[in-house]
């Protein structure tokens, strides 16, 4: 009887093959920026044992002459590490040490990189990388590579790497041990966003709360000293904070907790609040309770997850609150909505991307929806999550280094974070009452508001039966939260009834140019111009009061019809459009619903209109010449495309952060509804309004006193 194999037919041995380019598609796949590709890096040298690591570099928005250079002090590789561990993806070499609990010599490290794909971080940034390593007692090793060589050959195997190995070290003479990497030949334009955007990422990738003295990575570039000005710090930050708290989890219960409310020496007719475990409420909370589940808990024991211990800062940016103390409030708020969130650290280093804005993993802003009086969102906390790496190997990092794998251990450490900050959320959500009884607005001023704080106030204190007393509290909730939604639903219908006074305006202007040609030259093709203008204006506004359907846009088109909307306003004011967007070759296409964007637009273009004729005025009364531009462009990151609005105008009277909020206005007779509604159709589109610092920005300098406004929106 023939055996199995031979029933298949004849037998012929084969093996794979990888592609040269296999590598290059893998360094894009698994290294999501610039900022996580930087960051696997410096992963490697604390994996190294170094206590420094400089990051340098050099003209970063010429690719073809950048430079980036990545120096640190660790222990550096021999020829044979480099041949058959960093030349291998995928090597298990530190996964084995983990495995064996192998630390390193100087400061005792488990490795955090386990992959093997950490050095894809290079090819990420440039074509060309070149690395010099030394190790204590061996030769310095020095490799090139060329990416670009890798589409040159057809298998990887076929790809040539040359390894020189110097008897006289160039740079780790004498004792010195450690790796230096340069990379050449940028694959993509540096700007100071961009730069600005990793120099967060490098600061952050070590915890605020539990700082490794022996471990500080530092980010420079030589020739653009100001791209950093401006950068706020963590320090500035956290005296800012009114709700601290730290919480130790271990097992199936809260074994430490502390709580701190903090007010401010600017409020001192309230008194500050410290609560800990022994307090009875705490008591009620200390067993993990699974929030999927009615009355079941969650045993952190079941899994290698080890003790995680929970800290975080508590702010507040109601506007009542930043007025008692707050100077630089869109600061505050810029930073607050990009460094925001929950973070998680690994033996002190961050795990990633935990904590980025795009990474709502706690459901945080959904909570915060559920529970706008209780809830906290991610702009509103700093906080940061402890884990031991050798006590938590059921949390397995996924390869595309975005956060842990999905699996039962990974679920059960968020239900005990979640579990901690409820605890957290019902002790502030008291504090944070006295604060608004004592120092929030007015009936006059929030009467609906502020009518349902008191008959909440008086449920509270006089109906007796806790259930019933329970009930109607959760009921005055869910009114607020549809008071809110109906009212920002209704300042969104009103958006057609401001544009409308727009389209009065222009077509007034426009008719009034018509009945000027006609009297002075008669029947003329300008005048047939205008009519013809005057009707696809129209045709143009009708665009905002037609459905509102999310579709696939070109973005630059929209702009065009929107100046196109505006176009004799602006030459009725003498304004002159710096259309920097129609030199933009990204990305275009973006889904929105076109008559809502249009409709914001114009509401943004009008707004700049007015202050333009302000600051003409303030230049005509001290006798200098003024010329009043509107500027937009466009520019991208990985996940987001950016419309930038600026003018040369006053800029804003009011602070940004309060702006947008209804009926709040610096114009005499204005209703204050217009960013209030661009800021709502925004945000029912997936997208942002946004005042950025023109320090983040490539703009003109004409334009940095000036209004500037972002509309950001997902690609």
């Amino acid at each position: 009887m023939a055996n199995e194999m031979d029933s298949h037919g004849k037998e012929i041995k084969a093996q794979f093959r990888p592609r040269a380019r296999l590598l290059i598609q893998l360094g894009d796949q698994l290294i999501k920026n610039e900022s996580i590709a930087l960051v696997e890096l410096v992963k490697n040298a604390y994996d190294a044992d170094a206590t420094i690591v400089d990051i340098l570099m050099f003209q970063p928005d010429i690719p073809d002459q950048a430079t980036i250079i990545i120096e640190d002090d660790g222990y550096g590789m021999t020829v044979d590490t480099v041949q058959n561990v960093w030349l291998e993806p995928g090597s298990d070499f530190k996964s084995q040490k983990i495995k064996n609990l192998e630390v390193s010599p100087r400061y005792h490290r488990l490795p955090i990189g386990e992959k093997g794909i950490g050095r894809f971080g290079a090819h990420k940034l440039g074509n060309v990388i070149e690395m010099t390593t030394r190790s204590a007692g061996s030769r310095e090793v020095y490799v090139r590579i060329d990416w670009t060589d890798f589409n040159n050959h057809k298998y990887l195997e076929q790809v040539p790497i040359k390894i020189f190995e110097r008897e006289n070290p160039e740079d780790f003479p004498g004792d010195k041990t450690g790796t230096r990497i340069v990379i050449r030949r940028l694959r993509k334009q540096w700007d100071k966003a961009m730069a600005r955007e990793v120099k967060r990422a490098i600061t952050a990738l070590a915890s605020p709360f539990d700082e490794i003295d022996t471990f500080r990575p530092s980010f420079s570039i030589i020739d653009k000293p100001g791209w950093f000005q401006g950068l706020l710090k963590w320090e500035d930050i956290r005296e800012y904070a009114l709700f601290r708290f730290k919480v130790d989890m271990e097992g199936s219960s809260i074994t430490s907790f502390d709580y701190q409310f903090t007010p401010w020496p600017t409020m001192p007719k309230i008194s500050p609040r410290k609560i800990n475990d022994g307090d009875p409420l705490i008591e009620t909370f200390l067993k993990i309770h699974d929030e999927d589940q009615k009355d079941a808990y969650v045993t952190l024991s079941d899994y290698r997850i080890g003790k995680i211990t929970f800290e975080g800062y508590i702010f507040d940016l109601d506007a009542f609150v930043l007025k008692l103390g707050v100077s630089d409030k869109k600061g505050f708020r810029d930073y607050m909505r990009t460094n925001g969130g929950v973070k998680v650290f690994r033996d002190g280093l961050r795990v990633y991307d935990y904590g980025e804005p795009e990474n709502d993993w706690l459901g945080l802003d959904y909570r915060r929806f559920q529970q706008p009086a209780k809830a906290v969102s991610n702009n509103l906390i700093l906080g940061v999550v402890h884990i031991d790496r050798k006590d938590s190997m059921d949390l397995e990092e996924k390869t595309n280094r975005e956060g842990f794998v999905d699996n039962d251990a990974y679920q059960a450490f968020k239900k005990a974070i979640l579990h901690a900050l409820g605890l957290v959320e019902t002790l502030r959500a008291d504090d944070k009452k006295a604060l608004k009884e004592i120092y929030g607005p007015t009936a006059k001023s929030e009467p609906v508001a502020s009518l349902l704080a008191e008959t909440r106030k008086y449920v509270e204190k006089n109906v007796s039966k806790p259930t019933v007393r329970r009930r109607i509290l959760e009921y005055l909730d869910k009114i607020e939260a549809d008071y809110t939604l109906v009212n920002n639903n209704l300042l969104k219908a009103a958006g057609a009834g401001l544009s409308l006074s727009v389209v009065v305006h222009e077509a007034e202007k426009i008719i009034n140019e018509v009945e000027k040609v006609l009297k002075s030259e008669g029947t003329t093709e300008r005048a047939l111009h205008l009519v013809q203008h005057l009707s696809s204006l129209i045709d143009g506004y009708a665009e905002i009061v037609r459905r509102s359907a999310q579709t696939s846009e070109n973005i630059v088109e929209i702009i065009d019809q929107s100046l196109f909307n505006t176009e004799y306003r602006l030459i009725s004011h003498k304004i002159e459009v710096v259309k920097e967007y129609k030199n933009y070759k990204g990305t275009v296409q973006i889904k929105v619903a076109r008559n809502l964007l249009i409709g914001t637009l114009l509401n943004l273009i009008d707004n700049s209109i007015y202050w333009l004729q302000q600051q003409t005025v303030k230049a005509e009364e001290i006798k200098q010449s003024f010329e009043k531009k509107i500027y937009l462009g466009l520019s991208e990151d990985d996940l987001y495309l950016h419309l930038i609005l600026a003018d040369n105008g006053t800029g804003f009277l009011i602070p940004t952060g309060n702006i947008t909020e209804p009926f709040v206005s610096a114009k005499p007779g204005g209703m204050g509804l217009g960013l209030h509604i661009a800021g709502e159709i925004m945000a029912s589109q997936g997208g942002k309004l946004l005042f950025p610092s023109p320090e983040d920005l490539d703009i003109p300098p004409d334009f940095k006193n000036g209004a500037i406004i972002q509309l950001t929106f997902k690609k």
